[in-house]
Parts: structure tokens; C-alpha cells; sequence
């Protein structure tokens, strides 16, 4: 968070740049989560002076979130069964000064140096059927022991 306007009619600026690059559309609702301090709310998108970096919240919200702040935007939508079935989303990581560093569509693959941790379900989904059932084998393994020792 690179600014909070407490004294401005609500919304959240974003650097048009940032926009383009999430997909997203001034006046779209967003959600915008506090990394920091575990605040959430939501409100809708304004666009912002391109290649500024500007991401700025406004109104009241500016009491709950704070210029150097981490934060996460996050935007829905509707649409019909098909579309959603191919649906890719679109996650935008950026560095310290609001600048694009990688695009991809899965928000569990963190890219390194943010300063979050990968999902466990991104980084290991492929290994879970093989983790389950080694879980599950010592368990059953541990059970047999213990009968014989009866």
C-alpha cells in the first residue's frame, strides 16, 4: 500500500499499469486483505496514474490499512458453467515499488522473496495420494503392533 487518502470518498486507486495486468476494470469490487494486520474489506477499483505504482486506499478504509502495508486485491466474477469450467484466474505478484514481477494464474505458487509460503496444495497436491496412504500404512502398521504386544 503505497498511499491512504482518509479524507477521499472511498475506493481503492490502482496504477493502470497494475490493472491491465490483473485484468481488472475501474469501478469492479475487489477485496482488499491486510497481510500485515488482518484486515479485510471491500470496495471497488479506481484507476491511478499509469506506471506510478500507486496503490491507495481511500474514505474510511484508510483507518484500517496503512501505506507500507502488504496487501492482497482480490477480484470476482460471474459467468456461466462453460466459462467457468476453463476459467484461469489471473494473480499479478509485484515488488517493492508495485512493479509487475511475474503474472500467472495459480495464487498458491508464490513466487520467492514475497515473504509468503507457497501453498501446501500447490507445492505438494501431486504427492498427497502418496502421502496419504504412507500416513494410513503406519498407522495400520502401529496398530498391529500393538495387538501382538497383547
Amino acid at each position: 500500500m503505497t498511499q491512504a487518502d482518509l479524507h477521499y470518498v472511498g475506493s481503492l486507486t490502482i496504477d493502470r499499469d497494475l490493472l491491465d495486468a490483473a485484468d481488472l476494470w475501474p469501478g469492479q469490487q475487489v477485496d482488499v486483505v491486510d497481510v500485515d494486520n488482518g484486515n479485510r474489506l471491500t470496495t471497488y477499483a479506481i484507476e491511478g496514474e499509469r506506471g506510478t505504482g500507486i496503490v491507495c486506499i481511500n474514505g474510511a478504509a484508510a483507518r484500517l490499512i496503512s501505506p507500507g502495508d502488504t496487501v492482497i486485491i482480490i477480484a470476482y466474477a460471474a459467468m456461466d458453467d462453460a466459462e467457468a469450467r476453463t476459467f484461469e484466474p489471473r494473480v499479478v505478484f509485484v515488488d517493492e515499488h508495485n512493479r509487475t514481477v511475474e503474472v500467472g494464474h495459480d495464487a498458491g505458487d508464490v513466487p520467492d522473496g514475497f515473504g509468503l509460503l507457497t501453498s501446501a496444495v500447490t507445492e505438494r497436491h501431486h504427492d498427497y495420494q502418496h502421502d496419504h496412504q504412507h500416513e494410513h500404512q503406519h498407522e495400520h502398521q502401529h496398530e498391529h503392533q500393538h495387538d501382538h504386544q497383547d
